[in-house]
């Protein structure tokens, strides 16, 4: 088995795992884990996921400053109060809609035009996709898991067709799997969220 992917499975595990705590952590493995998976994708011919993890790494940044800059103490000065878990506004939809739509146009007009990639459009959906996801997460809103279930199930079943299930010699590559578990946390993520942020908003 791959020590580089095994350790990119490490590192996204403990990412969804703070992610559906809301922990403002989950950035510092959002930074690590987009720099294995730029290395992992390359060697997959995943070049438009192999790219948006240079998106992922400059989001883990600045979501990781966005948290913090939105923590404030408290009156009492004794507790912080962190960013709380919100729904979607509707006036941020269709824009979402339209940035999804020119990504996934633009994603795969690169690949089909410039590289091999033998899952253009299916590469360019999930990415597309996960750009605006990793954007809805960063402002903690709860319907980013949606999205996640969505780029999760449809990135499953790429890994699989496209073959990272075994390597050379015959050891199991476990990133598809990866994916699967990550759709059944995903679930589970959006109900537990869902639930904060009806407890925020009756605060």
């Amino acid at each position: 088995m791959n020590w580089l992917e095994i350790l990119g499975v490490g590192t996204g595990l403990l990412y969804i795992y703070l992610e559906y705590r809301a922990s403002v952590w989950l950035w510092l493995t959002g930074i690590v884990m987009p720099a294995i998976y730029i290395y992992v994708y390359y060697a997959a011919g995943f070049y438009a996921d192999m790219g948006i993890n240079v998106y992922f790494l400059l989001a883990g940044l600045y979501g990781w400053a966005y948290w913090l800059g939105k923590t404030r103490r408290k009156p009492t000065g004794s507790t912080e109060q962190e960013l709380p878990v919100t729904h979607t506004p509707k006036k941020y939809w269709l824009p979402s809609l339209a940035v999804f739509l020119i990504s996934f146009a633009a994603i795969a007009f690169i690949l089909i035009r410039f590289t091999d990639s033998p899952v253009p459009y299916g590469d360019s959906f999930t990415t597309a996709l996960s750009i605006v996801g990793l954007w809805l997460l960063t402002r903690k809103y709860v319907e980013q898991w949606l999205v996640w279930i969505v780029v999760d199930i449809v990135s499953a079943g790429l890994y699989f067709y496209k073959g990272l299930i075994l390597t050379t010699d015959g050891q199991l590559v476990p990133t598809g799997f990866l994916y699967l578990l990550y759709t059944v946390i995903a679930v589970f993520g959006y109900f537990k969220w869902r639930r904060m942020a009806q407890s925020t908003d009756g605060v």
